[in-house]
């Protein structure tokens, strides 16, 4: 395997250092105004549906990006995509931190997302194509390690921050931490050696995207994806609302560790995948889905103890859930399988956005308890979806693969 990146030597720890601590600011980027929600209610004299945007607007720019990356990653340099992506997105946060209205700060945030989507998008790319085909898995479960330990330091420190000083120093420092990281990663990423950049666009990404659209199976995956990361985003996005007001009275910096519980999806989405290899996509995903719903339920008990059970055993159900679909992606797609993986992580975003954003509405009018109905109706719909393509899949023998299985179903028009 001549100049693939091999285990063990100097050029792959580079590599592997590079793209972890280039992971860890991509996604420190993202979610690092999430703990902060409450605080711009109280500073901008927001609803929490509006504040909430802060969180929105970076993943529908992320879902806006991700399309256009998805028709353009033939023609993109993956360490010239990557590194702009990064150093981009940290130098936003200087217009952040220094933004006097709440209007501007939403404007910086879409364009962080726009930008920041690069990174995650080419970065698979970039492990597939470089690294040797022997030790790809090994890598990508160090990135992806980086994206729930980046997303949940962001969450702590900012928190932390905000607590002793100011909501400006602490997104503040997520800026100067993740330009230094840009910096870092310029220098230690390898070049591509195996990337071959298209000359223009193929003819058959309208072909790929639309068959990913028509095919059944994939279809009803992007509703569940869409269905999950939305009421994910609800719930972490407003618990700070409950638990910061009497009884609890918990600080900022409290309510900063409750995203620790992210660790438990580092085990989740290793366990329940390795369950859906073993017993099928379908059945793990309508148990994750149904796990998720129990945990959401148990958050509206008053005991603080039990409350953090249901988000913890509510978290435990999103990873095993967004890992089973998310691989059954990857089985059932005939075509390109970076369009129909850009497709779901489309649908995940918009999730994120539309229902992260509708869940502050149920928040003014209902309180915590119209969070969790909101919820339930929609992993209500997405338990009968899955339930529907365990059906499916069912219909067919067990010997079959995915593809031949998704082949019969586009033939019979299912």
């Amino acid at each position: 395997m001549t100049g693939y990146i091999k285990k063990g030597t100097p050029q792959y720890w580079k590599a592997i250092s590079a793209l972890f601590l280039g992971t860890l600011a991509c996604f420190g980027v993202i979610y690092c105004t999430q703990p902060l929600i409450p605080v711009f209610s109280r500073e901008f004299a927001l609803t929490p549906s509006v504040a909430s945007l802060a969180m929105s607007f970076t993943s529908g720019g992320m879902a806006i990006s991700m399309l256009a990356i998805a028709c353009l990653a033939g023609l993109l340099d993956r360490k010239i995509t990557m590194a702009v992506s990064l150093s981009g997105a940290a130098l936003l946060m200087v217009v952040v931190v220094y933004s006097s209205d709440f209007t501007t700060i939403l404007i910086c945030r879409a364009a962080q997302g726009v930008l920041i989507a690069g990174f995650p998008a080419i970065a698979m790319a970039y492990i597939n194509e470089e690294f040797e085909p022997e030790i790809t898995g090994l890598v990508i479960g160090i990135y992806i390690s980086g994206t729930s330990i980046g997303g949940l330091c962001a969450r702590l420190l900012v928190s932390t921050i905000t607590d002793f000083f100011s909501w400006k120093a602490a997104l503040a420092s997520v800026g100067v931490l993740g330009f230094l990281i840009s910096i870092w990663f310029c220098f230690a990423i390898p070049k591509s050696k195996h990337f071959l950049p298209q000359k223009q666009l193929p003819p058959n990404i309208t072909g790929d995207l639309l068959q990913n659209l028509r095919n059944p199976v994939i279809i009803r995956l992007y509703l569940v994806a869409f269905s999950i990361m939305g009421c994910f985003m609800a719930i972490y996005n407003y618990i700070g609302y409950p638990l910061m007001a009497p009884p609890y009275n918990l600080s900022q910096t409290a309510i900063g560790g409750l995203f620790t519980l992210y660790l438990i999806g580092t085990f989740s989405s290793t366990f329940m995948g390795g369950m859906a290899d073993r017993f099928g996509n379908a059945q793990i995903l309508c148990i994750s889905i149904l796990i998720m719903l129990c945990g959401g339920v148990i958050t509206l008990m008053p005991s603080l103890v039990v409350k953090i059970f249901g988000l913890a055993t509510f978290t435990f159900g999103f990873f095993g859930s967004h890992s089973a679909a998310c691989s059954w992606v990857g089985k059932c797609c005939l075509g390109d399988k970076a369009r129909a993986a850009s497709l779901y992580l489309l649908f995940y975003y918009v999730g994120a956005s539309v229902i992260g954003t509708a869940g502050g509405v149920f928040l003014s009018y209902y309180g915590w308890a119209g969070i969790i109905f909101l919820i339930g109706i929609i992993l209500g719909g997405a338990i009968l979806l899955s339930a529907k393509l365990f059906a499916i899949t069912r219909s067919y023998s067990a010997s079959e693969n995915y593809s031949i299985k998704t082949k019969k179903l586009q033939e019979s028009g299912k």
